[in-house]
């Protein structure tokens, strides 16, 4: 069999019909050219993921295109240096509170008095560590200033400081805070509830143990609807308080939480990629994709003067555009959704890291109920704890994205003293 010769068309060489004939006549689009086509698509293909991304994403740290070897340590660096900067704002901060009578400035900033039954209480779970960085009057200073802006909406929150170290006099800020915000030890005389094996504990079932009894005591002080626990490294974004009330006054009004276990409102970004196990992380991958190839195929035909578009071309521009969206990185994706509260996505949660976690009140005593059935250890911390319970227990939680809080403790409670800690 021989191909004749197309109007507008150079010669086609040999007399059989080749694989290589197949698939150019098949990436054909209606009225135009097969292998100015392929050439047009093999170029932008070349053009995007050899020169185009390279070149802008190789300072995003995460990003495919990251190359650590040339900006990992210095971007370390900085991030350090300024966290000793924004240590010492928070520091500042306080004492100017000090000097302007502590007691008004809050009474400014909750509108009234705090509510005897507050609707959110904010426990901040805090141990010492590297004192020169103030994790914890950071993430206060943060969390008082987003109050006082909120105004009248956030008057009926409370913040609770949950001091777990193991000398609780030697935790500075905890104790300096500890005369404005309502707190509570664990270890020491005053509370006296210091389990007897708490010297042979494993560091991570007394993380978890620690972790009960701040959720525990918050529910034991205050009558609240919601408990939102963090970490003392977790400062929040200034957009939390108006994604929290959208999401439980009206995305989740009628069952706190939609009944879930908890909400997860931080994960790690390196973790955020589409190629993941997580199935709804696949399912928005490929709606993306057929969004922008569609899109794309649209602008295609019209930049060519045709009037439709074929599936092979839309096929080609939904897997670019995966792979772009992929290679360039979800989590900058995702922070297009900052632009609303409406546009934050709940989705189910995935394992990793409790930095900041939201309760309702009947989910906290299940957790609590849950937490006495559980022993940690290495390789079975509180985070993944947590996320076996939902399996056996029948439970079921989310994850907000993108994430309500920023990580910046590069310093773990867990693992020891890190002279040349790194972001990744």
């Amino acid at each position: 069999m021989q191909f004749e010769r197309q109007r507008g068309e150079g010669p086609i060489r040999g007399t059989g019909p080749t694989l290589w004939h197949c698939v150019l006549l098949w990436l054909r689009p209606r009225g135009g050219y097969c292998a100015s086509t392929f050439l047009h698509l093999l170029i932008l293909t070349a053009v995007t993921f050899g020169v185009l991304l390279p070149l802008v994403c190789h300072d995003l740290l995460h990003s495919y295109y990251f190359v650590r070897k040339w900006h990992l340590d210095h971007m370390s660096w900085e991030f350090m240096e300024q966290n000793l900067e924004e240590a010492q704002t928070a520091m500042q901060y306080f004492d100017n509170l000090r000097l302007l009578n502590f007691s008004i400035v809050m009474s400014s900033a909750n509108v009234d008095e705090p509510s005897p039954k507050p609707w959110l209480v904010i426990t901040i779970v805090t141990v010492q560590r590297r004192l020169e960085y103030h994790y914890l009057l950071q993430v206060m200073s943060r969390f008082h200033h987003l109050l006082a802006r909120c105004g009248k909406a956030c008057h009926n929150h409370q913040f609770f400081i949950c001091n777990v170290d193991q000398d609780p006099e030697n935790h500075q800020d905890a104790h300096l805070l500890a005369k404005f915000f309502p707190s509570a030890v664990y270890y020491g005389k005053e509370e006296g509830t210091l389990p007897e094996d708490a010297d042979s504990v494993n560091l991570f079932e007394k993380e978890k143990r620690d972790y009960a009894y701040c959720l525990a005591k918050t529910l034991s002080t205050f009558d609240t609807e919601y408990v939102l626990m963090l970490e003392d490294d977790a400062v929040p974004e200034d957009e939390i308080f108006s994604v929290l009330h959208h999401l439980l006054l009206a995305r989740f009004l009628e069952t706190p939480l939609g009944g879930a276990l908890y909400f997860k409102l931080y994960h790690p970004e390196r973790l955020q990629r589409y190629v993941n196990p997580e199935p709804m992380r696949i399912l928005e991958w490929i709606g993306l994709g057929m969004f922008l190839g569609t899109f794309l195929s649209l602008l295609y035909a019209w930049s060519l003067g045709h009037s439709g578009i074929r599936w092979p071309i839309f096929l080609f521009f939904m897997l670019y555009s995966m792979a772009l969206a992929e290679l360039f990185g979800r989590h900058y994706f995702l922070e297009l959704r900052r632009l609303s509260p409406a546009l934050y996505n709940v989705v189910p949660v995935t394992e990793c890291c409790t930095p900041a976690m939201l309760y309702s009140a009947a989910s906290a005593r299940r957790t609590l109920r849950y937490f006495r059935e559980l022993h940690c250890r290495p390789g079975f911390a509180k985070d993944t704890a947590l996320y076996s319970i939902l399996r056996a227990k029948g439970e079921w939680a989310y994850v907000v994205e993108p994430n309500l809080v920023r990580h910046v403790g590069l310093h773990s409670s867990l693992r020891g003293i890190n002279n040349d800690p790194k972001l990744l």
